[in-house]
């Protein structure tokens, strides 16, 4: 059984190894979700043991962050981690910020997307998300993506306000390399990363995942079951419905998946051997990881939510998980 709590960073925080990453929940890019059996499945998570939630702003164009806060609603407070990010915005009448991205958000309107870091964006988007969330404070409050508009110094000095004005415990990134982490790191300490990885991307094990270790930063790693491909459950012949990405994803031709299923295959021993999942297997593999200290996983619907969780229920041994990076570092995808 893997140990329920570990730390977030250098902080006095402790989270779970399994985070409810709650970007499906908003619907946006993922072909839509019904309300309630979002709040169902992060109630379900909760009540499994997963009490780490991870969203953001923009997911939904705040409606995960709404979702979010309806689903904590009689909970205790201080039982519940919630994560969120700022610095993607979509509301901006000023239209600050770098790279525009054109996106319909979920009613269908036509907006662009930017990264906006400034202080005075940070500063509103933080009230915004507290009142979504329906919280006094932001456990963990990251920084979506770099904005190259915007100095390191305004950026953080505005997430050091507001981590001195009590709205936030800790400061993270996203989506940040080395060289961000250290301008990140000059102005606040920094309790986390959170950074793609998975078998199928393991970039960061090269110079991110040591830059972590060394500077006791945590990593909190999204997309671990690559959008659902490393559950088995994506046939080669699956049509994604309109509005999710996937049908246009890099890692979902019809080849790839083939080849997918046919390393899972490979590993189907090892999952028979705990009477786990495929899933399962993948989310456990990752959180054991040296220098993962959690893996954001989502859930559309409670079935899913107590699914992932019992990924936290057994553990592999050393010679399990290196046959399953063999499979893996032996798989060639187009």
């Amino acid at each position: 059984m893997i140990n329920r709590y570990r730390q977030l960073g250098a902080t006095e925080i402790t989270i779970t190894p399994i985070i409810l990453g709650a970007w499906a929940l908003g619907g946006w890019m993922w072909g839509g979700a019904d309300e309630q059996t979002s709040i169902d499945a992060i109630k379900a998570s909760i009540d499994a043991g997963i009490t780490t939630i991870d969203t953001a702003a923009v997911y939904g164009m705040g409606y995960s962050e709404q979702l979010v806060g309806k689903a904590i609603q009689g909970y205790v407070r201080d039982n519940i981690i919630i994560a969120t990010k700022c610095g993607m915005r979509w509301d901006d009448p000023k239209e600050e910020g770098s790279d525009p991205w054109p996106q319909q958000d979920p009613a269908g309107r036509n907006v662009v997307i930017r990264k906006n870091s400034k202080p005075a964006s940070i500063a509103y988007e933080c009230e915004q998300s507290l009142k979504r969330l329906g919280v006094d404070y932001i456990d963990l409050y990251q920084i979506h993506w770099p904005d190259v508009s915007t100095s390191a110094e305004e950026t953080f000095g505005a997430m050091e306000n507001l981590h001195q004005a009590g709205k936030v415990r800790a400061i993270g990134v996203s989506n940040y390399d080395v060289d961000w982490m250290e301008k990140a790191r000059a102005i606040v300490p920094l309790a986390s990363l959170q950074p793609p990885y998975s078998l199928l991307n393991r970039d960061i094990e090269k110079k991110i995942l040591p830059y972590c270790r060394r500077h006791q930063i945590s990593a909190l790693v999204y997309s671990p079951l690559e959008r659902g491909l490393l559950t088995g459950n994506v046939p080669a012949d699956r049509q994604f419905p309109p509005g999710d990405h996937r049908c246009r994803h890099k890692l979902f031709t019809m080849e790839n998946r083939r080849r997918v299923m046919a390393a899972l295959t490979q590993i189907k021993p090892i999952a028979d051997a705990h009477h786990a999942s495929f899933a399962q297997v993948v989310i456990n593999w990752t959180i054991q990881e040296p220098g993962i200290t959690a893996a954001l996983v989502g859930a559309r619907n409670p079935d899913q939510a107590q699914h992932n969780a019992a990924a936290m229920q057994f553990q592999l041994s050393a010679a399990e998980r290196a046959e399953i990076r063999r499979v893996f570092e032996s798989l060639a995808l187009a």
